[in-house]
């Protein structure tokens, strides 16, 4: 995807970028992601304020069909959106569904055949086709994201900090007279986008092919109802504290972005020196390509690498066992930086939507596992049913 991905990202972003610029960029997002919760009690609490929302959206649906795709990708981008904008937005909020749309209309235009061939041939950038679209989309993203910045700017108060952009300008304002300093408009506006787009894409898509799966397998789905009722109950809210004791549901959980493998290519990397490797001579800035999906299907690794199998992650007396071969986020020193926050949400998200509603699919539906192919790896398209259960029948 690097043609793709370099006519969209043109600053020193968290994801795209290399050098001091990263380190520089990484080290303070990390850190203002702290301040704002991320591995800590605070974001869980918003996380289980946000699957409030996102259970009563599923609720007015009464049990009728209905497509996952936006809602979880809206609840999912709701947590981001309360540590980047200080704010959550309602799900039929104007601004949000323009941005929102924006993002997956992008990630499913990165699977179609003109942008494959482009990013294999950039020399062809100048025929029309889907990739000019992804530039158009992401023009009107910017702007829509450069609007709530400007907002923020005339707003900023800095005895009162509430989100990652107001630490980003108060960081810009001390680092003003510095002349080789990263933190200017163009990246604040990159970084913004960056993590809207990562906090929005990926993590919702796995909990879509966790649901997905669900109605495929309803043997899995409720065995994993019986535990969250064990441990959990129907009435309290799940907590990250309960994971320990829901080996069953942690595996299906670790098994589902094994299997899903939404990310098979991880993100791109560069060597910073020659390197001989396996024989092979790698020359300094030669672009790699990390297969994910070579580790996570390792039939070495993986006793059913093709099958969706919780087993893989539970020993014989059914405790979670870890894997050195789980590696969705990647690994190394560029490994996803939003992993912690994103383990908690698919685990809260989940195991809230099991607690309160039956999975189920329509009748005669055919559930095919087969992936869409785009920016990340979808579902096929598809509606299911969400039956409160305390009504199953």
């Amino acid at each position: 995807m690097r043609a793709s991905f370099k006519i969209i990202y043109t600053g020193r972003c968290v994801v795209w970028s290399n050098g001091e610029p990263w380190k520089q960029m990484r080290r303070f997002t990390l850190s203002t992601l702290r301040d704002f919760g991320m591995g800590k009690r605070s974001i869980e609490d918003k996380i289980i304020e946000e699957a409030g929302f996102l259970m009563e959206r599923i609720r007015s649906f009464k049990g009728q069909p209905f497509d996952t795709d936006i809602i979880i990708n809206f609840a999912t981008a709701n947590i981001i959106c309360s540590i980047v904008f200080g704010n959550r937005f309602e799900y039929d909020d104007t601004t949000f569904l323009t941005i929102g749309n924006l993002v997956h209309e992008s990630f499913r235009l990165l699977g179609s055949p003109m942008v494959q061939v482009y990013n294999a041939y950039p020399f062809l950038s100048f025929l029309p086709g889907s990739h000019k679209e992804i530039c158009t989309h992401f023009t009107k993203l910017k702007m829509c994201l450069k609007d709530i910045i400007e907002a923020k700017h005339q707003e900023m108060n800095e005895n009162d900090i509430r989100s990652f952009i107001d630490t980003y300008i108060k960081k810009q304002k001390e680092e003003s007279e510095n002349p080789g300093t990263y933190f200017h408009e163009k990246n604040l506006l990159i970084t913004t986008s960056d993590l809207f787009i990562a906090g929005m894409g990926t993590t919702a898509t796995t909990i879509r092919w966790a649901m997905y799966i669900m109605i495929k397998y309803p043997d899995i789905q409720k065995r994993v109802q019986e535990e969250v009722d064990r441990v959990i109950g129907s009435e309290r809210s799940v907590r990250m504290e309960d994971r320990r004791h829901m080996p069953y549901t942690d595996a299906v959980i670790h098994e589902v972005q094994r299997f899903a493998n939404i990310a098979p290519l991880g993100i791109p990397r560069t060597t910073t020196v020659d390197i001989n490797f396996q024989g092979y001579f790698i020359p300094k800035g030669t672009y790699i390509i990390p297969l994910l999906a070579s580790v996570l299907y390792d039939k070495t690794q993986w006793e059913k690498p093709e099958m969706f199998n919780p087993g893989h992650f539970l020993d014989a007396s059914g405790k979670f066992v870890k894997r050195d071969a789980f590696i969705p986020f990647s690994t190394g020193r560029r490994i996803c930086p939003g992993e912690t926050l994103a383990k908690v949400e698919l685990f809260l998200f989940f195991v809230t939507l099991l607690q309160k509603f039956d999975l189920v699919a329509l009748q005669g539906a055919e559930l095919d596992l087969t992936p869409v192919v785009g920016g990340i790896l979808n579902p096929k398209p598809h509606r299911l049913r969400a039956v409160a259960r305390q009504q199953r029948c």
